[in-house]
Protein backbone atom coordinates (compact mmCIF):
# COMPACT_ATOMS: atom_id res chain seq x y z
CA UNK A 1 0.00 0.00 0.00
CA UNK A 2 2.76 2.11 0.82
CA UNK A 3 4.36 1.75 -2.63
CA UNK A 4 0.78 2.62 -4.67
CA UNK A 5 0.57 5.92 -2.57
CA UNK A 6 4.19 7.05 -2.47
CA UNK A 7 7.22 6.03 -3.62
CA UNK A 8 9.91 4.29 -0.68
CA UNK A 9 12.55 6.74 0.32
CA UNK A 10 15.56 6.61 -1.23
CA UNK A 11 19.33 6.44 0.86
CA UNK A 12 19.61 10.42 0.33
CA UNK A 13 16.10 11.14 1.55
CA UNK A 14 16.53 8.64 4.58
CA UNK A 15 19.58 10.37 5.75
CA UNK A 16 17.03 13.79 5.18
CA UNK A 17 15.23 12.57 7.26
CA UNK A 18 17.38 11.56 9.93
CA UNK A 19 19.14 14.79 10.25
CA UNK A 20 15.22 16.38 10.22
CA UNK A 21 14.60 14.19 12.77
CA UNK A 22 18.02 14.97 14.68
CA UNK A 23 16.97 18.76 14.43
CA UNK A 24 13.58 18.62 15.45
CA UNK A 25 14.56 16.82 18.74
CA UNK A 26 17.50 19.32 19.49
CA UNK A 27 15.36 22.03 18.60
CA UNK A 28 12.38 20.89 21.21
CA UNK A 29 15.30 20.00 24.34
CA UNK A 30 16.49 23.88 23.53
CA UNK A 31 13.20 24.54 23.93
CA UNK A 32 12.42 22.42 27.22
CA UNK A 33 15.91 23.23 28.54
CA UNK A 34 15.21 27.19 27.97
CA UNK A 35 11.58 26.73 29.75
CA UNK A 36 13.26 24.90 32.75
CA UNK A 37 16.21 27.26 33.22
CA UNK A 38 13.65 29.94 33.34
CA UNK A 39 11.54 28.23 36.01
CA UNK A 40 14.57 28.38 37.95
CA UNK A 41 16.16 31.73 37.23
CA UNK A 42 12.53 32.67 39.04
CA UNK A 43 12.76 30.40 41.71
CA UNK A 44 9.89 28.34 40.86
CA UNK A 45 12.27 25.00 41.70
CA UNK A 46 12.82 26.94 45.32
CA UNK A 47 12.06 24.94 48.68
CA UNK A 48 9.62 27.22 49.70
CA UNK A 49 7.88 26.93 46.38
CA UNK A 50 7.82 23.09 47.37
CA UNK A 51 7.03 22.39 50.46
CA UNK A 52 2.96 22.60 50.45
CA UNK A 53 3.84 18.77 49.14
CA UNK A 54 5.21 17.89 52.70
CA UNK A 55 1.98 18.42 54.33
CA UNK A 56 -0.98 15.35 55.25
CA UNK A 57 -3.64 16.88 54.65
CA UNK A 58 -2.62 18.39 50.99
CA UNK A 59 -1.46 14.92 50.13
CA UNK A 60 -4.97 13.67 51.12
CA UNK A 61 -6.32 16.28 49.09
CA UNK A 62 -4.54 15.51 46.25
CA UNK A 63 -5.41 11.93 46.46
CA UNK A 64 -8.91 12.57 46.81
CA UNK A 65 -8.49 14.66 43.23
CA UNK A 66 -7.11 12.12 41.34
CA UNK A 67 -9.52 9.41 42.43
CA UNK A 68 -12.63 12.08 41.80
CA UNK A 69 -10.96 12.43 38.60
CA UNK A 70 -10.54 9.01 38.26
CA UNK A 71 -14.27 8.02 39.51
CA UNK A 72 -15.80 10.51 36.56
CA UNK A 73 -13.63 8.97 34.12
CA UNK A 74 -14.58 5.74 35.03
CA UNK A 75 -18.16 6.48 35.12
CA UNK A 76 -17.84 8.91 32.01
CA UNK A 77 -16.26 5.92 29.81
CA UNK A 78 -18.65 3.54 30.56
CA UNK A 79 -21.29 4.93 29.81
CA UNK A 80 -19.89 6.72 26.41
CA UNK A 81 -19.35 3.10 25.34
CA UNK A 82 -22.77 1.92 26.21
CA UNK A 83 -24.28 5.62 24.32
CA UNK A 84 -22.04 4.67 21.39
CA UNK A 85 -22.73 1.03 20.76
CA UNK A 86 -26.41 1.99 21.17
CA UNK A 87 -26.55 4.47 18.97
CA UNK A 88 -24.08 3.30 16.27
CA UNK A 89 -26.72 -0.14 15.91
CA UNK A 90 -29.50 2.52 15.77
CA UNK A 91 -27.66 4.08 12.93
CA UNK A 92 -27.29 1.19 11.39
CA UNK A 93 -30.95 -0.05 11.87
CA UNK A 94 -33.17 -1.37 8.81
CA UNK A 95 -36.51 1.38 10.44
CA UNK A 96 -35.86 4.72 9.05
CA UNK A 97 -36.96 6.21 12.01
CA UNK A 98 -35.17 4.40 14.38
CA UNK A 99 -31.97 5.88 12.14
CA UNK A 100 -33.21 9.59 11.72
CA UNK A 101 -33.46 9.67 15.63
CA UNK A 102 -30.12 7.95 15.90
CA UNK A 103 -28.56 10.12 13.62
CA UNK A 104 -30.05 13.52 14.73
CA UNK A 105 -29.49 12.63 18.37
CA UNK A 106 -25.36 11.77 17.50
CA UNK A 107 -25.49 14.55 15.37
CA UNK A 108 -26.61 17.07 17.87
CA UNK A 109 -24.64 16.25 20.90
CA UNK A 110 -21.25 15.98 18.56
CA UNK A 111 -22.08 19.40 17.81
CA UNK A 112 -21.94 21.01 21.01
CA UNK A 113 -18.81 21.90 22.80
CA UNK A 114 -18.91 19.96 26.16
CA UNK A 115 -18.28 22.81 28.39
CA UNK A 116 -21.55 24.12 27.19
CA UNK A 117 -23.23 21.03 27.99
CA UNK A 118 -21.51 20.94 31.39
CA UNK A 119 -22.67 24.66 32.12
CA UNK A 120 -26.74 23.67 30.78
CA UNK A 121 -26.26 20.64 33.48
CA UNK A 122 -24.86 22.45 36.30
CA UNK A 123 -26.36 26.04 35.73
CA UNK A 124 -29.34 25.76 33.61
CA UNK A 125 -31.31 22.97 34.68
CA UNK A 126 -31.75 24.34 38.13
CA UNK A 127 -33.72 26.80 36.11
CA UNK A 128 -36.40 24.60 35.59
CA UNK A 129 -36.67 23.21 38.79
CA UNK A 130 -33.93 20.11 37.90
CA UNK A 131 -30.74 19.81 40.28
CA UNK A 132 -27.90 18.09 39.61
CA UNK A 133 -24.21 17.92 41.38
CA UNK A 134 -21.36 18.70 40.05
CA UNK A 135 -20.10 15.30 39.72
CA UNK A 136 -23.48 13.91 37.40
CA UNK A 137 -22.77 17.26 35.40
CA UNK A 138 -19.51 16.03 34.40
CA UNK A 139 -20.21 12.35 33.59
CA UNK A 140 -23.20 13.12 31.61
CA UNK A 141 -21.72 15.92 29.16
CA UNK A 142 -18.77 13.24 29.28
CA UNK A 143 -21.03 10.69 27.94
CA UNK A 144 -23.12 12.64 25.77
CA UNK A 145 -20.29 14.26 24.32
CA UNK A 146 -17.84 11.42 24.27
CA UNK A 147 -20.65 8.63 23.14
CA UNK A 148 -21.52 11.07 20.12
CA UNK A 149 -18.15 10.27 18.46
CA UNK A 150 -17.41 6.44 19.83
CA UNK A 151 -21.15 5.75 18.04
CA UNK A 152 -19.12 7.17 14.60
CA UNK A 153 -16.39 5.12 15.54
CA UNK A 154 -18.20 1.59 16.11
CA UNK A 155 -20.46 2.59 12.95
CA UNK A 156 -16.89 2.64 10.93
CA UNK A 157 -15.66 -0.47 12.35
CA UNK A 158 -18.75 -2.09 11.73
CA UNK A 159 -19.41 -0.67 8.27
CA UNK A 160 -15.50 -1.71 7.43
CA UNK A 161 -16.13 -5.50 8.18
CA UNK A 162 -16.49 -7.54 5.20
CA UNK A 163 -20.19 -8.02 4.06
CA UNK A 164 -19.44 -12.31 4.30
CA UNK A 165 -19.54 -11.80 7.70
CA UNK A 166 -23.24 -11.01 8.18
CA UNK A 167 -24.60 -12.71 5.36
CA UNK A 168 -23.13 -15.90 6.48
CA UNK A 169 -24.22 -15.58 10.11
CA UNK A 170 -27.31 -14.60 7.97
CA UNK A 171 -27.31 -17.98 6.63
CA UNK A 172 -27.14 -20.07 9.52
CA UNK A 173 -30.55 -18.46 10.48
CA UNK A 174 -29.32 -15.76 12.99
CA UNK A 175 -31.34 -12.81 13.91
CA UNK A 176 -30.34 -8.97 13.10
CA UNK A 177 -29.41 -8.77 17.01
CA UNK A 178 -27.52 -11.72 17.37
CA UNK A 179 -25.49 -10.59 14.14
CA UNK A 180 -24.76 -6.99 15.47
CA UNK A 181 -24.09 -8.10 19.23
CA UNK A 182 -22.30 -11.50 18.51
CA UNK A 183 -20.75 -11.28 15.32
CA UNK A 184 -20.10 -7.81 14.02
CA UNK A 185 -19.81 -5.63 17.43
CA UNK A 186 -17.05 -7.40 18.86
CA UNK A 187 -15.04 -7.54 15.51
CA UNK A 188 -15.25 -3.90 15.36
CA UNK A 189 -14.45 -3.51 19.06
CA UNK A 190 -10.82 -5.17 18.47
CA UNK A 191 -10.39 -3.39 14.75
CA UNK A 192 -11.03 0.17 16.13
CA UNK A 193 -9.53 -0.55 19.88
CA UNK A 194 -6.80 1.94 19.15
CA UNK A 195 -8.95 4.27 18.09
CA UNK A 196 -11.69 3.82 21.53
CA UNK A 197 -8.43 4.21 23.69
CA UNK A 198 -7.52 7.34 22.16
CA UNK A 199 -10.76 8.66 22.46
CA UNK A 200 -11.10 7.82 26.15
CA UNK A 201 -8.07 9.43 26.61
CA UNK A 202 -9.74 12.89 25.48
CA UNK A 203 -12.28 11.53 28.02
CA UNK A 204 -10.16 11.48 30.36
CA UNK A 205 -8.16 14.77 29.94
CA UNK A 206 -12.10 16.75 29.46
CA UNK A 207 -12.60 15.84 33.02
CA UNK A 208 -10.62 18.84 33.81
CA UNK A 209 -13.52 21.13 32.48
CA UNK A 210 -15.01 19.93 35.67
CA UNK A 211 -13.23 22.74 37.83
CA UNK A 212 -15.07 25.28 36.14
CA UNK A 213 -18.35 24.16 37.79
CA UNK A 214 -16.75 23.13 41.09
CA UNK A 215 -16.17 19.90 40.87
CA UNK A 216 -13.42 18.69 43.09
CA UNK A 217 -10.81 17.10 40.57
CA UNK A 218 -6.96 17.61 39.79
CA UNK A 219 -7.45 21.27 38.32
CA UNK A 220 -9.25 22.55 40.70
CA UNK A 221 -7.01 21.25 43.61
CA UNK A 222 -3.75 23.12 41.53
CA UNK A 223 -6.11 26.09 40.95
CA UNK A 224 -6.65 26.12 44.71
CA UNK A 225 -2.89 25.50 46.07
CA UNK A 226 -1.34 27.13 43.29
CA UNK A 227 -3.15 30.70 44.14
CA UNK A 228 -2.74 30.08 48.06
CA UNK A 229 -0.42 32.68 49.48
CA UNK A 230 0.52 31.39 52.56
CA UNK A 231 3.20 28.94 50.26
CA UNK A 232 4.34 31.58 47.94
CA UNK A 233 1.46 30.71 45.16
CA UNK A 234 3.07 27.67 43.96
CA UNK A 235 1.03 27.56 40.32
CA UNK A 236 4.09 26.02 38.62
CA UNK A 237 4.76 23.67 40.69
CA UNK A 238 1.24 22.21 41.42
CA UNK A 239 1.00 22.48 37.50
CA UNK A 240 3.75 20.22 37.24
CA UNK A 241 2.73 18.02 39.20
CA UNK A 242 -0.44 17.80 38.33
CA UNK A 243 0.88 17.84 34.25
CA UNK A 244 2.47 14.53 35.87
CA UNK A 245 -0.38 12.66 37.00
CA UNK A 246 -2.14 13.59 33.74
CA UNK A 247 0.70 12.09 31.55
CA UNK A 248 1.31 9.19 33.60
CA UNK A 249 -2.22 8.26 33.61
CA UNK A 250 -2.77 9.08 29.59
CA UNK A 251 0.56 6.43 29.63
CA UNK A 252 -1.34 3.86 31.48
CA UNK A 253 -4.50 4.11 28.92
CA UNK A 254 -1.91 3.58 25.50
CA UNK A 255 0.29 0.45 28.03
CA UNK A 256 -3.30 -0.78 27.68
CA UNK A 257 -4.11 -0.35 24.19
CA UNK A 258 -0.78 -1.58 23.08
CA UNK A 259 -1.14 -4.55 25.09
CA UNK A 260 -4.84 -5.12 23.66
CA UNK A 261 -3.64 -4.79 20.79
CA UNK A 262 -0.86 -7.65 21.10
CA UNK A 263 -3.09 -10.18 22.56
CA UNK A 264 -5.44 -9.31 19.79
CA UNK A 265 -2.33 -10.32 17.57
CA UNK A 266 -1.63 -13.48 19.34
CA UNK A 267 -5.71 -14.47 19.36
CA UNK A 268 -6.19 -14.17 15.32
CA UNK A 269 -2.96 -16.28 15.11
CA UNK A 270 -4.28 -19.07 17.62
CA UNK A 271 -7.48 -18.76 15.22
CA UNK A 272 -5.81 -18.97 11.86
CA UNK A 273 -4.05 -22.15 13.86
CA UNK A 274 -7.44 -23.38 14.70
CA UNK A 275 -9.00 -23.24 11.17
CA UNK A 276 -9.17 -19.68 10.32
CA UNK A 277 -12.35 -17.13 11.07
CA UNK A 278 -15.39 -19.73 9.99
CA UNK A 279 -14.71 -21.60 13.78
CA UNK A 280 -14.85 -18.10 14.69
CA UNK A 281 -18.03 -17.20 13.54
CA UNK A 282 -19.36 -21.09 14.13
CA UNK A 283 -18.27 -20.71 17.83
CA UNK A 284 -20.64 -17.36 17.78
CA UNK A 285 -23.69 -19.08 16.30
CA UNK A 286 -23.61 -21.73 18.22
CA UNK A 287 -23.20 -19.69 21.70
CA UNK A 288 -26.12 -17.30 20.38
CA UNK A 289 -28.46 -20.35 19.49
CA UNK A 290 -27.31 -21.72 23.23
CA UNK A 291 -28.47 -18.65 24.56
CA UNK A 292 -31.65 -18.20 22.42
CA UNK A 293 -32.77 -21.40 23.62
Amino acid sequence: MSNILFDAPGPRARARHRIFAVLGALVLAGIVAYVGWRFYDSGQFTGRKWEWIQYTKIQEDLISAVLSTLQAFALGAVLALLFGAIFAAGRLSEHKSIRRVSTFVVELFRAIPLLIMMFLFYYGLPAVGVSMSPYMAVVLGLMLYNGSVLAEVFRAGILALPRGQSEAAYALGMRKTQVMVLILLPQALRSMMPTIISQLVVLLKDTALGFLITYEELLRFAQRIGGDGLFSRPFVPTALVVAGIYIGLCLLLTWLANYLQKRERRSKKHIELEGGPTKDLEAAVLAGRTSGN
